[in-house]
């Protein structure tokens, strides 16, 4: 069984996160963060999107109705 945990630690140490150590070394603040301004692009269009559907049901009355 402890090979199984050493396995996942290698994959995740030595394979998945490889490309973020290029990232992290590359000397440019702007270039290390691209993946979390991706991440909050990501949220913030799910975010309007979210809201949106709530106006429209909200505005249609069906939000909220009793069972």
């Amino acid at each position: 069984m402890n090979e199984v945990f050493h396995a996942i630690d290698d994959l995740f140490t030595n394979g998945l996160f490889t490309p973020l150590k290029a990232l992290r070394f590359s000397g440019s603040w702007w270039g290390s963060n691209a993946i979390n301004f991706g991440f909050v692009i990501v949220g913030l269009v799910y975010f309007a999107y979210w809201m949106k559907e709530s106006k429209k049901f909200k505005n249609e009355g069906t939000e909220d109705l009793p069972k």
